[in-house]
């Protein structure tokens, strides 16, 4: 499974169209009660592979506190929809 490792600048790099519900806002949605829909449970898992993929193959410390700082900000910032797409879902 191959993910973009610079997801942050995409991000970044993106026109923002207004407020998106974002990888947090699902998990506030899930935590508080409320029943996922399959896709946003699918975005969650996408991003949590993501996630550990990105840091298990960190290699020096400092390297991986910035990428776990990155990872925040993709979890705070980007639309949960992005972890639908291809280079996600490990197909």
């Amino acid at each position: 499974m191959e993910y973009k490792t610079d997801f942050l600048s995409v991000l970044l790099n993106k026109k923002s169209t207004g407020l998106v519900t974002s990888i947090n806002d699902l998990r506030d949605k899930e935590f508080s009660g409320v029943k996922l829909t399959l896709d946003e449970k699918t975005a969650l898992a996408n991003f949590d592979k993501y996630r550990i993929s990105i840091l298990n193959a960190q290699t020096d410390e400092q390297q991986f506190h910035y990428k776990y700082r990155q990872i925040q900000v993709i979890a705070n910032l980007s639309d949960w929809h992005e972890f639908l797409k291809e280079e996600f879902s490990g197909e």
